[in-house]
């Protein structure tokens, strides 16, 4: 078996997350994914089709924000940690969110770990 650590970090995105007056317009949240996946042996060739292909994560990720509002960054989180768990290789998801620009001295977010 091969273990590898398949990362998507900073990607930002507008939506609309939050449960304040001020928060129905889109903000800007920063996502970041960590996956465990696992692989039946070493890899045998430099191509993608023998690798997860995180393009996957970003482009749900996307779908998620324009499809629906969140409430909670707990919501977003699980979301989030569901698609990468669609793809069976994925063993373990860390899955931080944060808003950046709730305050002008702080950004706040949620991280969590699911694993299989």
């Amino acid at each position: 078996m091969a273990e590898f650590t398949t990362i998507l970090d900073g990607f930002e995105v507008m939506m609309r997350l939050g449960i304040h007056p001020h928060e129905v317009a889109p903000q800007r949240v920063v996502v970041s994914v960590e996956m465990t996946v696992m692989y039946p042996g070493p890899l045998g060739e430099d191509a993608i089709e023998e690798v997860l292909d995180y393009d996957f994560v970003r482009t749900g990720i996307r779908a998620l924000a324009a499809e629906r509002p969140f409430a909670l960054q707990e919501t977003l989180c699980e979301a989030i940690a569901g698609l990468c768990l669609a793809d069976e290789r994925v063993r373990r998801v860390k899955v931080r969110t944060v808003k950046a620009d709730v305050y002008p001295d702080a950004r706040v977010g949620c991280e969590i770990v699911r694993t299989r």
